[in-house]
């Protein structure tokens, strides 16, 4: 299984060709939980400050401007810091 793949503030060219300005939008409050992807999931973060810690790897810092890939099949914790608001696709 591949890890989390995180592209850093990427440009407005790669983000408006992925679409992803249509995708519906997840928003949640400071919080943690488990997780598990049961498919892949894409998300670019509007907002937010969270560390996700997968259950066999390192802990992941993500925030806002980045393009984040998920992998399926990951069990996680999230750990959300500042409130997220951020576009996502799974698939």
């Amino acid at each position: 299984m591949a890890g989390i793949r995180i592209d850093r503030n990427p440009s407005e060219d790669k983000l408006k060709s992925t679409g992803l300005f249509r995708w519906p939008i997840w928003t949640k409050e400071a919080s943690e939980f488990p997780w598990r992807y049961d498919e892949e999931e894409t998300c670019y973060f509007l907002e937010g400050d969270v560390v996700v810690t997968p259950d066999k790897g390192e802990a992941v810092h993500i925030g806002k401007g980045d393009l984040v890939t998920f992998p399926k099949g990951m069990s996680c914790t999230w750990k959300i810091n500042k409130a997220v608001r951020k576009h996502y696709r799974f698939g």
